[in-house]
């Protein structure tokens, strides 16, 4: 009994060994970072986001908006359902721990040929009632199934941070959108101004003509400007329409059908109010996107299909179980002696296959650095992210206040050659060298503005949004 009781343990402890030899253990690839951003304001001190980060802007109408992408969107349906698809491989792979049970039944007629010679049932008709269950069970030995299911929810971890990442750019694309609309807004107030500025010039440099003080060519120039200006407003109008129709995409709604009425646009040349610039160190970042965290759970995966790779160089064993009733005859079909059964262990190895294990655990291998090179330059990537958008709400804030000082400047400059030219101090060449450089300097302006919006939403994304590892 003790010699037994030993075998048995040896072979246990042989068994986890080997199982110990196919497994891998796992850490997440290395990937030192800086202590702190270049571009970010000197802070080590990370600031919280919230999760519905966009209210930092105190904009009930992109508020509407933005929640209309988690019903409506269809980029984001579609992660959603691979995510549905992912729990779903973790079931399936989950259940090859359990016994696989089957049954069958069947009625068969068999009729041997009467010509075989030695057969006791030629040229006889025999029936056969059958009624049979069957169940198999591999025991996971070797780590195959449980390495496999490790995979499986690997990449459902990565699914599910999958959905995160696309709801966030979604967001974001969508606030960029909105807010070029209303920046579109401004600058067509800006050209209505404009318009109506140039036809009054042109009907002072008209009257002058008529007269005799002006030379018609002055009328032709203003004219000339006047023009510009409503082509101008017309190619904005096109600007603001193609993207109201990418913005109702974004919201899951027909082009034909959406609408954003103009918001009573502020005057360009007003001060813009962004949101405060939330610090945040490189070593967070990890933490913070869920790209990365999805690109660190596909490596993940990748990890454990090394160990399902060297789980073919173990033998497979197999418990299997076949039982019923079975006879020639309805009338002692359900009688003690037309039961059969089977039982018993088989156990199975590949000899020789050429090499094809050997490559398995190659590709395996293969496989897990390319996962870690994603990993990598997904951080990389993140952190340029982040640095790219520190730097643009920095310095387009020193732009937009440079910028600003040159729109006063055109101001100034044009009430003095308006005026000049009403006193016939100045020809008209001078007035509409001044009034273009004018509309071209605060048209710079609201560019530059549209420009922060931008890069302030962008920093949000590229600082993982208000996302918060699950």
């Amino acid at each position: 009994m003790m010699a037994r009781c030993m075998k048995r343990t040896a072979l246990m402890l042989a068994c986890a060994w080997l199982a110990g030899c196919a497994s891998v253990p796992y850490q997440a690839p290395a990937m030192p970072l800086p202590p702190s951003y270049q571009e970010a304001p000197n802070s080590l001190q990370q600031d919280a986001i919230a999760p519905d980060w966009w209210r930092a802007y105190h904009d009930p109408a992109l508020d509407t908006l933005l929640a209309r992408i988690d019903v409506s969107n269809q980029s984001l349906l579609k992660s959603v359902a691979l995510l549905n698809d992912a729990r779903a491989q973790v079931d399936a792979a989950r259940a090859d721990y359990f016994p696989t049970i089957g049954a069958g039944a069947s009625v068969t007629s068999t009729h041997l040929s009467a010509n075989v010679l030695g057969h006791s049932r030629a040229g006889k008709t025999t029936p056969d009632y059958l009624l049979g269950l069957g169940a198999s069970w591999e025991p996971d030995l070797f780590g195959r199934i449980g390495n496999n299911v490790d995979a499986a929810r690997a990449r459902l971890q990565a699914s599910t941070d999958d959905v995160a990442a696309v709801r966030l750019a979604l967001q974001a694309e969508a606030a960029i959108d909105y807010f070029g609309i209303r920046s579109l807004d401004r600058e067509a107030t800006l050209l209505d101004q404009t318009v109506a500025a140039y036809a009054s010039v042109l009907q002072l440099v008209t009257n002058r003509y008529q007269g005799g003080i002006a030379a018609e060519g002055d009328v032709d120039q203003a004219r000339a400007q006047w023009e510009s200006a409503r082509a101008q407003l017309a190619d904005l109008t096109l600007a603001r329409a193609q993207l109201l129709h990418a913005l109702a995409t974004l919201v899951g709604e027909p082009a034909s059908t959406f609408t954003l009425p103009a918001a009573e646009a502020a005057p360009v040349d007003s001060h813009i109010t962004l949101p405060v610039t939330p610090a945040a160190v490189p070593a967070t970042l990890l933490q913070r996107r869920p790209d990365i965290a999805a690109a660190e759970r596909r490596v993940a995966a990748a990890n454990a299909q090394i160990g399902v790779a060297r789980a073919a160089f173990f033998p497979t064993l197999m418990l299997n179980l076949n039982g019923g009733l079975e006879s020639s005859g309805l009338a002692g079909w359900l009688t003690a002696p037309s039961r059969f059964w089977a039982v018993g262990p088989a156990l199975a190895a590949t000899v020789f296959d050429g090499g094809k294990r050997e490559a398995g655990v190659a590709s395996a291998h293969a496989q897990f650095d390319a996962a870690a090179a994603d990993y990598r330059e997904t951080v990389l990537k993140a952190v340029q992210d982040v640095e790219d958008n520190y730097a643009a709400v920095r310095l387009l804030q020193t732009e937009a206040l440079r910028q600003q000082a040159a729109v006063d400047a055109s101001n100034r400059a044009l009430d003095q050659a308006t005026h000049r030219y009403r006193e016939g101090a100045a020809a008209y060449i001078e007035v509409n060298v001044v009034q273009a450089a004018m509309l071209t300097n605060a048209r710079a302006l609201e560019a530059v503005h549209r420009r922060q919006f931008a890069a302030s939403v962008a920093l949000f994304r590229a600082l993982g949004g208000g996302w918060v590892p699950g």
